[in-house]
């Protein structure tokens, strides 16, 4: 039987993220706490439709923000590792990097009684470091890379990209990467921004435009795999604004209709290991 696995996945990331970009004045701020708005309509939104999500969370979210975090949990939300800060790792030193990881990771166990299986590296930008110190561990996926938009597969350290030179690749490694999109992500189509160097993101699409392109994607995905996972990325400081809510139940009556079937992060990851078998040593 054909299977067609939908992910709704939220990166909670409230202030972390004004604050990792250094816009500490009231106004970037406040559009951040807009999250906690958001994330509680989510919360209700999947609570209606009965969908276990995965929310990948900050640990400044979850230590400055636990009742909202908790709320999640008591839903049966799967709760994943999105750094500490909202620093990119490509940033970072291999120590702040792991310091990031372990910091999370505790604070996710705390509030959730177990320890994260799964990764969101914060802007989707992994360094050399991320994928050993994953192993290190013991995460069992990421979900940051791109590599294809409906196959889960194993992604590879040692990859060398010289200029003048073709690529060489390194050996796949004992992870699952669920692969994500931009196309599929929230932010660039809806929110207006301004990047450190000046870029503009216009945003403020049409959410019925929007609609057309998520739900196109899936059909797509039925329509040429007997099984594939689509991968949804929802910020709540973003989708949780009142259009945007309309656009997401849309999108999982559209899912539903299709013959999707929602799962965890994780429990997708568990599939996905079944199905490639063991990594090469």
């Amino acid at each position: 039987m054909p299977r067609h696995i939908a992910c709704m996945t939220f990166d909670f990331d409230a202030l972390s993220l004004p604050i990792a970009k250094g816009t500490l004045t009231p106004t970037p701020l406040s559009r951040g706490e807009f999250g906690l708005v958001g994330v509680e309509r989510i919360r209700r939104l999947l609570k209606v439709h009965r969908i276990a999500a995965t929310f990948f969370v900050p640990g400044h979210t979850i230590e400055s923000f636990p009742d909202a975090v908790r709320a999640l949990v008591d839903d049966g939300h799967e709760i994943a590792c999105h750094g500490w800060t909202h620093r990119r790792p490509s940033a970072l030193s291999r120590e702040e990097e792991r310091d990031e990881l372990v910091r999370a990771g505790a604070a996710i166990e705390r509030i959730s009684g177990r320890a994260p299986s799964g990764y969101r590296s914060p802007s989707w930008d992994l360094s050399e470091h991320t994928l050993d110190l994953l192993l290190e561990l013991g995460y069992a996926y990421d979900s940051s890379l791109m590599g294809h938009d409906h196959l889960p597969y194993r992604p590879r350290r040692g990859d060398a990209v010289p200029l003048l030179k073709p690529a060489t690749f390194g050996a796949p490694v004992d992870l699952i990467e669920i692969p994500v999109s931009w196309s599929l992500d929230d932010y660039p189509h809806f929110e207006w921004s301004v990047t450190s160097g000046g870029a503009l993101n216009q945003g403020l699409a049409s959410w019925r435009a929007v609609l057309d392109n998520w739900t196109a994607d899936f059909d797509y995905m039925a329509a040429t795999h007997d099984w594939g996972v689509i991968t949804y990325t929802f910020h709540p400081f973003v989708s949780g604004r009142g259009h945007r809510m309309m656009a997401m139940e849309a999108l999982i009556r559209h899912l539903r209709d299709g013959g999707a079937g929602f799962a965890t992060m994780d429990e997708v990851a568990a599939e996905a290991a079944d199905r490639l078998g063991t990594a090469p040593a």
